[in-house]
């Protein structure tokens, strides 16, 4: 089910990694507006300050780093090659950057302005991506279900964004829509359609070559993701035309996938070859039980009245969708990535006369052990927060800005490891000179 890897058509360095070094930087971010909102912030999952907090993360930090893997993929794996990749990134990086901070501050102010100036940034930077990467992927046949899945994910990403622009373009008073409806709908294309959907297109490749495994289940494929899409729209049709009980039959249908795969990529971790776990490994984990865990009490709220009553479900839902199940496997992947692609590029510069340096060298993998374990905290703390906010918020803002800026510096210290090595590199002589 792996798609052939085409290394040589690696994009520049640049282009991918300026979304990965500023996306822990929202993170920190999120953690002190944590702080600054209290535990008023935790009343109910309509507060401003909690929706500033959960698209600093859902599209400060997830989508930064889904979209600059996907500028590596994209060329790499299904060998469509972006036209102009590092003009296509910074435009759509700077975009981004600018729209998510005014994002931030329309949910604090809710100010029509401010919403219509988010909304152009940000259905900009998503136009242009989405425009440039269809494009590299138009006449690539489907060979391989990542493929496919690259294709799909896109298509998710496209109604996540269109349902984000209406609602923020409605708050300005131009047209009515029943938000609170048309909110649920958003998340769900947004953590399946999109997040969904791109996780299992790119674990068919990135969980048997870094993990070890055996090749995930053929009813992973294509299929696995075009029903998601599904299921998908038949909910919105039946909740918006038929509310009730098959609405929460059909909104089911749609929980029933991530734990689906979540399970599935348990079982793959329990035959890797590693003898031992690495941290990236650890944060599968952690992402995988997190999404299992968020499927139960989806299930727990809709079938008991004392836990659907309960005002703080949804806010511990998305605790755990969000930093247990989306945060950790992006950082488990960025760890992975990051050294790789670190290492091919100082490989290819070298060209025989300087080799790169070790893999594990690039960032120390105890480094990456104390973040787990900071992240770990993080999320237990903002998870217990949803529960007790007046005695917990304030250590989760906290402990979210200590595990965020450590990535942060994690990831930074590849990068001073890359930049040492191209000292050493740029001292040396022209390969032709050494031969002569």
């Amino acid at each position: 089910m792996q798609a052939l890897l085409s290394y040589d058509q690696s994009p520049p360095m640049a282009a991918p990694f300026r979304f990965f070094l500023t996306a822990p930087l929202f993170a920190v971010l999120a953690g002190a507006l944590l702080l600054w909102g209290g535990p008023d912030a935790l009343a109910s999952r309509w507060t401003p300050a909690i929706l500033a907090v959960v698209h600093l993360m859902t599209v400060g930090f997830m989508l930064q780093v889904m979209l600059g893997a996907l500028v590596q993929i994209l060329p790499v794996v299904a060998g469509a090659n972006l036209e102009r990749p590092l003009w296509v990134s910074a435009v759509v990086h700077a975009a981004m950057t600018i729209g998510t901070l005014f994002l931030a501050v329309a949910f604090l102010s809710f100010a029509p302005y401010w919403f219509a100036a988010a909304s152009a940034f940000l259905g900009f930077a998503a136009l242009v991506f989405i425009v440039a990467a269809a494009a590299s992927l138009r006449g690539v046949p489907p060979t391989s279900p990542t493929i496919s899945g690259l294709k799909l994910a896109l298509v998710g990403l496209s109604v996540t964004v269109a349902l984000g622009v209406a609602m923020a373009v409605s708050f300005g008073g131009s047209f009515s829509l029943p938000l609170l409806q048309v909110a649920d709908y958003h998340a769900a294309w947004g953590f399946v359609g999109w997040g969904l959907v791109l996780l299992t297109a790119v674990a068919l490749v990135v969980v048997p070559m870094f993990q070890l495994t055996p090749n995930y289940p053929n009813v992973f494929g294509a299929r696995f993701m075009v029903l998601a899409l599904a299921a998908l729209a038949v909910w919105n049709a039946v909740d918006l035309f038929w509310p009730g009980p098959w609405a929460t039959l059909a909104a089911a249908v749609v929980v029933a996938f991530p734990p689906a795969f979540a399970t599935a990529t348990l079982r793959l971790q329990q035959r890797s070859k590693r003898p031992r776990f690495d941290p990236s490994q650890h944060f599968w984990r952690l992402a995988m039980l997190s999404t299992l865990l968020a499927a139960m009490l989806w299930g727990a709220a809709v079938g008991f009245d004392t836990v659907g009553e309960w005002q703080g479900w949804p806010l511990l839902f998305g605790t755990l969708v969000i930093f247990g199940a989306f945060v950790s496997v992006i950082t488990g992947m960025l760890y992975k990535i990051v050294p790789f692609l670190i290492w091919l590029h100082l490989q290819n510069l070298g060209s025989g006369r300087l080799m790169a340096p070790n893999m594990k060298k690039i960032i120390d993998e105890a480094a990456m052990t104390r973040q787990l374990r900071a992240h770990g905290v993080a999320c237990l703390l903002l998870a217990l927060a949803t529960v007790w906010p007046e005695a917990l918020v304030y250590p989760a803002g906290i402990a979210l800005i200590v595990a965020q800026g450590w990535l942060a510096l994690n990831l930074r210290a590849g990068m001073q490891v890359y930049s040492a090595h191209r000292r050493k590199l740029d001292a040396l002589p022209p390969a032709s000179m050494q031969l002569g």
